[in-house]
């Protein structure tokens, strides 16, 4: 059975920050000289990393959010803190309100582009991080605002893990097994598909190349703190001339903001010799974050869940093996709300465009108490009720919303 989407708190459509210099982006943005303050402190304290013989044994458990980011405890400074798994992110990012974030020793100064704009971030040094066989002495973390909404949960996480990291080695994201741990780079432990990955200099991310429809789509960010399957920028949308299939709307959170973009299911899309079908697509309006900072999308949590993935830049590759949903089709939605969860509730997020909510007067705001006549239940995203936005065209659900309004939407195809 594959894994609902439109669940809370952003399944499938969250996209984390990216922490690149805003000197990336055109226009009115290109002049940013305070944040090369920020990289270059990293450079110059970049501390020592250290990768232990054993590290291969050393899996990490982790806990699939309902926006899809991998989620899991590392500890720094002898404090151990969640954290979200996030080849996005160029320089490891901790919360300013951590307990860890210690106003003293932060150093403020500079932005970063994030979805949604643009955020302020600062610096604060470290003495010691243990991530599995990874340990590092000295170094530091950038420190920005990290909201729960950014994080794809109904609360909020410490710490983005980023390029900073991880890219010097090799990273083997067990999805089925929810488990990943950081091995030596040129490990092949399992065999797959591949594909070519880099860490691009420009931008400090991961990043690899696209087939979508008529197009080959390149640079792409490998982002496994991207809730969503496959985001493109409007230019990569119209040359891979798949503008003839049905659309709707979707809202995403980063670090920045919402963010609202067309949405479509795409039959094939094509990752170095792997092929995979009923993929969800984003398409970003003009100027948003992929064409702000000059790549033509993200390939996010969403789509490489159904696979066991190894990123290893430094060889130059990633390996994908299918996991048991890999060619399961994609969910879509049959009533056309995106919703957010709250202890004994589900608040509508945003009504997509063309679908029976739509179609029937639902609202961004209006909240929901009970489904068929059942009350949303503290595990709400992970019980079957949780289905019912994915539910056989044609049936009819019974909402109660939490005014006391009984309302019914009858499901249907409209995208």
């Amino acid at each position: 059975m594959p894994r609902p989407i439109y669940l809370a708190p952003l399944p499938l459509l969250l996209a984390a920050a990216m922490m690149a210099p805003l000197a990336s982006r055109p226009g009115k943005h290109s002049a940013a000289p305070v944040v090369e303050d920020v990289v270059a402190a990293a450079a110059r304290d970049p501390g020592v990393t250290t990768l232990a013989p054993d590290a291969e044994a050393r899996w990490i458990p982790f806990q699939l959010t309902p926006g899809n980011q991998i989620r899991f405890t590392m500890t720094i400074d002898g404090r151990s803190l969640t954290a979200i798994l996030d080849t996005g992110v160029s320089f490891t990012l901790l919360s300013q309100t951590s307990p860890l974030a210690v106003k003293g020793k932060v150093r403020p100064g500079g932005q970063a582009s994030a979805i949604g704009g643009a955020v302020a971030i600062g610096w604060m040094p470290t003495r010691t991080l243990s991530l599995g066989g990874l340990s590092r002495r000295g170094g530091g973390v950038a420190v920005a605002p990290l909201p729960a909404l950014a994080t794809g949960d109904a609360t909020a996480v410490d710490l983005l893990v980023g390029r900073d990291l991880l890219a010097a080695h090799a990273l083997d994201i067990d999805y089925p097994g929810k488990r990943f741990r950081l091995i030596a780079s040129g490990r092949m432990p399992f065999t797959g598909a591949t594909a070519p990955l880099v860490v691009s200099p420009e931008r400090r991310v991961y990043e690899s190349v696209v087939g979508l429809g008529a197009a080959r789509l390149s640079p792409v960010i490998l982002d496994t703190g991207d809730g969503s399957a496959l985001t493109v920028t409007q230019a990569a949308w119209r040359a891979a001339r798949l503008t003839s299939l049905p659309t709707t709307t979707a809202i995403g959170f980063g670090l920045a903001g919402p963010s609202v973009n067309d949405l479509a299911i795409a039959p094939t899309v094509r990752l170095g010799t792997l092929s995979a079908h009923e993929v969800e697509v984003r398409i970003e309006p003009p100027q948003g974050f992929s064409e702000s900072v000059g790549v033509a999308g993200r390939i996010g949590s969403g789509f490489l869940q159904r696979y066991r993935v190894l990123l290893d830049p430094g060889a130059g590759r990633m390996i994908l093996s299918p996991g048991p949903q890999a060619d399961a089709p994609a969910a879509r939605s049959t009533v056309g709300l995106l919703l957010g969860v709250a202890s004994d509730r589900l608040r509508v997020l945003h009504v997509m465009r063309g679908g029976p909510a739509a179609r029937t007067g639902w609202r961004e705001g209006d909240t929901i108490c009970a489904i068929d006549g059942q009350p949303i239940p503290r595990d709400y995203v992970d019980s079957a009720l949780a289905r019912w936005t994915v539910g056989k065209p044609g049936t009819t659900v019974a909402l109660r919303t939490c005014d006391g309004q009984d309302r019914t939407l009858t499901r249907a195809h409209f995208y």
